[in-house]
């Protein structure tokens, strides 16, 4: 079945505006590919380190990570929804930079695939792309 995600930019270092996206993707997917949509979807380098965790807020200090004892990277997106009350699915990428993304799950009713349409697809989004790496030219050698 296919649900259908709100991703919500809610910090990072070069976060100067708001972004967010809808996005559809097929339930029985992993939070690794959960990841990789999520980068897709906002356009970064797959290049850092990554963490999802569950807490009432982005920088709460009790945050239930995906670390194999309660949760795994491994589960899939449906096994995740309703969370617990009063909690929250974060998306934490590059431990430096802190980008963290809410993920929530929408009331849209899950449903079949459409014919010809690839999972994941984004079919909203509002707001401004965040820059992953703000002042960086890929093309200038002499930069790194």
């Amino acid at each position: 079945m296919i649900i259908t995600l709100s991703i919500k930019l809610v910090a990072g270092m070069y976060a100067e505006t708001e972004w967010a996206s809808e996005l559809e993707i097929v339930d029985s997917v992993s939070l690794y590919d959960l990841h990789d949509a999520i980068q897709g979807a906002v356009g970064f380098d797959n290049d850092h380190m990554y963490s999802f965790f569950i807490s009432r807020q982005e920088f709460g200090s009790e945050r239930i990570h995906f670390d194999g004892e309660e949760f795994s990277l491994d589960d899939d997106i449906a096994s995740l929804f309703p969370l617990p009350k009063g909690k929250k699915l974060f998306y934490w990428f590059d431990f430096g930079d802190d980008w963290i993304f809410q993920v929530a799950k929408s009331r849209k009713k899950p449903r079949e695939p459409q014919p010809g349409r690839h999972y994941p697809f984004v079919t909203t989004e509002t707001g401004s792309k965040p820059v992953q790496y703000k002042g960086y030219d890929p093309e200038d050698k002499d930069e790194w």
